[in-house]
Parts: C-alpha cells; structure tokens; sequence
C-alpha cells in the first residue's frame, strides 16, 4: 500500500495557508509548553486550529530546539486523541485504533531521528472518517519497508508497520526544498 503519491485518492492536497492555526487565530493547546504562535521558533509550541467548516481540526507541533522528541510527540498526539474524541476509548476497537495512530506517530518520528537528522515539525489532521500524520524533516532520503521483511531481526521495522497499520501512506517533497514530509493516514475508529 506504500506509495509516492504527493496525496492520497479523494485528499484535497495541503491545508489552505494558514492551516496550522497561525493565521486563523490558533491558540496553544492545553497543557502543552506556550511561547507564541507556530512559527516563532519557539520549542514544542502546539497549535491547534479552530474546527472549520469541514469538520477537519488540525494540530501541529514543532520539533525545534527540543530533545525527546518521540514521547513528545506521541503526549501531543495523545493530548489530540482526547481532545477529537478518540480517547477515552468506549470499546477495544477504538482502544485499538488510538494506540494505531500513537504507533504510527513513535515510527514516522523515530524514522526522522535515525535517517534525517531528526523531525522538525509534526502535523495532525482529523475528521470524521481519517486521521492524518504528516512528519517533516530534512533528510533526503526515501523511506520504505525493508523488503523481505524479517520478524525476527532486530530494527527495521517501522516502515513496515506503518505500511500494515495504515490506510495508506508517501511522501510529499517541495521541488528546491531540501527535506521531506512523510504523511500516513487511519481511519477513524466506529
């Protein structure tokens, strides 16, 4: 199911400019550090956008001069999953599919510290039917599951399961832009 597409079939591409809160007024997300809008620079500020019309709330978190990003990122994700409903999980299927989308998140930022030099912002997207993860860094290279995939070797792993947990999954690169943002996307729990 791996894929290079910029955009999942039936995704719109990229959220209009201002999506990340910024410009439409975002405020910093409940317990998570403050110190100004997104794109101040300042360490692990989370923005969260107002719910727009669509339905789609979108939050980000910026990766810049802060250290233990993993479990940062998944608190934010988790922080998110609460606040979307996702958490506390009324069944073991949505129980099953919140720990998904903090799995995804661990391996998508995990991938960004070990081959690009680490992530450098985390965007979170969700409406009703799909949870988006889009991790952007600056490494160049491609990620892809290690093929043939072996369970018992250590490392190695989380492309390939992100490629199973996933609806689907690529890559988004910016002509003339060093870096990458690799996105995937879940589906909402019933």
């Amino acid at each position: 199911m791996s894929t290079t597409r910029p955009y999942p079939p039936g995704d719109r591409g990229p959220e209009p400019s201002g999506a990340s809160g910024a410009s439409q007024g975002g405020t910093p997300m409940t317990g998570e550090p403050t110190g100004g809008e997104h794109g101040t620079g300042e360490p692990g500020t989370g923005v969260a956008a107002p719910a727009a019309s669509t339905g789609r709330q979108v939050r980000t978190l910026s990766f810049d001069g802060v250290s233990g990003v993993v479990p940062l990122a998944r608190d934010f994700t988790r922080q998110a999953l609460y606040a979307w409903g996702w958490l506390p999980a009324a069944s073991a299927d949505q129980r099953a599919a919140a720990e998904d989308v903090l799995l995804v998140v661990s391996e998508l930022v995990t991938n960004a510290c070990l081959h690009a030099d680490g992530p450098e912002e985390l965007h979170i997207s969700c409406d009703r039917k799909v949870i988006r993860l889009e991790v952007s860094d600056r490494g160049s290279g491609q990620p892809a599951p290690r093929t043939p995939h072996r369970a018992g070797r250590p490392g190695g792993h989380g492309m390939f399961i992100v490629q199973r947990l996933c609806l689907d999954w690529g890559v988004v690169r910016t002509p003339g832009v060093t870096g990458k943002t690799v996105w995937a996307e879940l589906g909402a729990p019933a």
